[in-house]
Formats: C-alpha cells, structure tokens, sequence
C-alpha cells in the first residue's frame, strides 16, 4: 500500500481544495469589484438627483 502523501486519493483531494479556494478568491474579487461599481453608480445617482431637484426648485420659483 502507498504512504497516504503519495496515495492518488490525497492528490485529488488537494487538487480539489486548490480548485475551491482559487473559485473562493475569484468569488471574492467579483464581490469587491460589483461592490466598487455599485458606490460609484450610486454616488453619480446622487449627484444627478440632486441637479434635478436644484432644477425643480428654480422652475417653482418662476
């Protein structure tokens, strides 16, 4: 019988944890990345509301 470091199962068990982990880091960067472009869509939504309102509110003034 093999030693358990060289036996085929273990390969394939560390082959899988990599698989899992580089798919957990790639999870992760697609996560912070959506998480960037979600702010910066947000704070452009703000900034274009609030020109709309100055907009509203000098055409209540006329």
């Amino acid at each position: 019988m093999q030693a358990p470091e060289h036996h085929p199962a273990v390969a394939r068990i560390e082959a899988a944890v990599a698989r899992i982990e580089k798919a957990a880091a790639n999870r992760a960067f697609v996560a912070d990345s959506l998480a960037r472009r979600h702010a910066a869509l947000r704070s452009r939504m703000e900034e274009a509301v609030a020109v709309l309102d100055e907009l509203i509110a000098r055409e209540g003034q006329d």
